[in-house]
Order: structure tokens, then sequence, then C-alpha cells
């Protein structure tokens, strides 16, 4: 099916996204990094919106529809859900190994689940459910192996910011399958990047830039355009399979979560991180759980 195709992609993207994001936060300052991550984003969409306005765009996936006061309402919701998930994730990114960031991250489908499952009435069927039960177990035996690394995962901040973060992000999973009834994703998008880079701007000016000379410097890094344009594509990908009919928004959310796949490698081979073999056997059972997920969508 084109919308498993689509999610599975989105996927790799994203962990490649979670790489640029660490090499970007690096001894460096969150707010910046997250606001010239929201304005290359809003840079890319904005001439799709201008485009299509001139009547230049053909094709029907990169068109950007106009849409009432309702609908930009319902996207700067969206925009405020993503923008405190973001916040939450990139400070703890910043100050905890990606290979204890992803893997709690990747609880995240375990919440959108229960929210399909409750608000969707949503049906899986032996395999998918095969597949997302593997999944959750090891998802949860990867998170347990960050405790070898000396994080106390009760009383460490960052880890409950990630938490808030997946939580956030699985609010925003469900939101979007709302969305995705009734609004082409081109229109979700490239407005929602817009109101993020303009709520980005008011923290950047009145919150970080009156006090940033008693925080961590910025420092410019080539890895942080490189956010926006993996991000963005990813995001396509995941909006481009969502508005198929026949998608479940359960089994596209526990897919995408599939990218801590992607950044364990980049964790492991680049930023040489420790602990990998304790990982190992549940990066296994994350692909088992995707495999048995990709059979109960065939």
């Amino acid at each position: 099916m084109m919308w498993v195709a689509l999610a599975f992609l989105s996927a790799a993207l994203l962990g490649c996204y979670d790489f640029f994001k660490k090499v970007s936060l690096k001894e460096n300052a969150v707010i910046p990094v997250l606001f010239l991550n929201t304005l290359f984003s809003a840079l890319i969409f904005a001439p799709f919106i201008l485009l299509s306005r001139a009547g230049q765009i053909s094709s029907e996936a990169l068109f950007v529809p106009v849409a009432d006061l309702h609908t930009h309402m319902l996207l700067a919701i969206k925009a405020v859900i993503v923008l405190s998930s973001w916040m939450c994730g990139y400070f703890a990114m910043k100050h905890l190994p990606i290979t204890i960031v992803s893997p709690i991250q990747a609880t995240r489908p375990v919440m959108v689940l229960l929210g399909a499952l409750l608000i969707f009435g949503e049906q899986l069927n032996v395999c998918q459910w095969i597949g997302v039960s593997v999944a959750i177990l090891s998802f949860f035996l990867l998170s347990k192996s960050g405790k070898k690394e000396g994080i106390d995962f009760k009383h460490n901040r960052w880890v409950a910011l990630v938490v808030a973060a997946a939580m956030l992000g699985a609010i925003s999973a469900l939101y979007d399958k709302y969305l995705m009834r009734s609004l082409a994703p081109m229109l979700v998008q490239s407005w929602f990047n817009l109101y993020q880079c303009l709520m980005m701007a008011v923290i950047m000016l009145f919150l970080w830039w009156p006090t940033r000379s008693k925080s961590t410097p910025f420092k410019w890094r080539w890895s942080i355009p490189l956010i926006s344009v993996f991000l963005g594509i990813a995001d396509f990908c995941y909006f481009s399979a969502l508005v198929q009919e026949d998608a479940l928004i359960a089994v596209v959310s526990m897919i995408r979560r599939g990218s801590v796949i992607v950044s364990f490698a980049f964790g492991a081979m680049i930023l040489r991180e420790k602990n990998l073999k304790s990982k190992a056997l549940d990066l296994i059972l994350i692909l088992i759980g995707l495999f048995f997920l990709y059979l109960g969508s065939k």
C-alpha cells in the first residue's frame, strides 16, 4: 500500500533529522537553533503558497488551496502543539544521548494507539497487533538500557522533557488524523510552518535575546538547515500517507517511530555513544515489530 511505503520513507528521513538535530544542538543555544529550523521550514514552503495563489502550480500534490479563518485557527493550534513538543524535545536532545532520546520518543505510538482506538475507532488485524505488541516491548527495553549510562529516569528533568515531547507528539498525531479528513497535506504543512516561525520569532525576541549573554552562546553550523530539509520531506511523506482513505494513524505512527533505528546507527557509527550492545537486541525487536506491521497492512 502507498501509505505504508510513505510511512517507512518518512521514518528513514526522520532518523536523519534527529541526527542533524543532535549535531546542531551539541554545546549550542537551543532557542536560536529551533528558531532557524522553523525559519528555514517556512522559507521552504512559503513559495508554494505564493505560486499557488498566482496559479503557477498545476500539481495537485503541491498545490496550497485557499483556507478560511476557521481553518487557519485550526492550523495555528497545530503549530502550538508541535512547537511545544519540539521545545521539550530540543532541550532534551541537547543534554541526553541520541540513543536514549529516540527510544523514549518512540513510545509515542503507544499513546497514539490508545487515542486511535478510543477516538477514531480504528481496528487492527492480528499481524498489526503482533507488530504493535513487539514494538512496544522493544521500546520499553530500549528505554531501560539507558539506566546503564547513569541516567535516573525518575528524577532527570531532561528525561521528563522527552516524555512531555512524546505526549505532545501523540496529541499532534491524533490531531493530524482529524485535520487530514478534510484538509490538503500542503495546506497543513505550509501554514503551520509559517505560524511556528512567527511564534518562535516572538520567543527569540522577548525571551532569548535579552538574556542571551547568560546562557549558552549560539554557534552557526551547516547541519542546522539540514534539520529543516529532512524534516520537511519527512512530514510531506507523513501527511501524504495520512490523507489516504485506508491509512491507520496507529500503524503510520508506529512505522514512523522506526526512525529510532536510523538514529541509533548514527549514534553508534558517528557519535560513538555508549552501551550499544545492550541496545542491539531491542533494535532487532523493533525491526520485527515493524515487519509484522507491514505484513498486516498489505
